[in-house]
């Protein structure tokens, strides 16, 4: 599956995990950033082009990171044509 993936500073370590695990489950992984760690970055400059790569279906699914989920969220349910939802799971 080809997935994009997009984070700011709040996600970055989970956002490496993530890509790391997909891409050895055989994942074709997009990167929409941040590639290197900016405490300055901010998420809608990730998460936007992730969202509108979804809804251009570019890729077939999108993983947003922020700190919270919370702010990914709402910025990629501003892109027509995406529906973006908070989820997460203690393991």
């Amino acid at each position: 599956m080809k997935i994009g993936i997009a984070s700011d500073h709040g996600g970055f370590t989970i956002y490496q995990d993530l890509k790391e695990k997909l891409t050895g489950l055989g994942h074709i992984i997009v990167d929409f950033g941040n590639t290197i760690y900016n405490p300055d970055d901010d998420f809608p400059d990730y998460v936007i082009p992730l969202a509108r790569a979804v809804a251009g279906h570019k890729v077939e699914r999108g993983i947003a990171i922020c700190g919270s989920g919370v702010g990914a969220s709402i910025a990629a349910n501003k892109v027509p044509g995406v529906r973006a939802a908070l989820i997460h799971d203690l393991w």
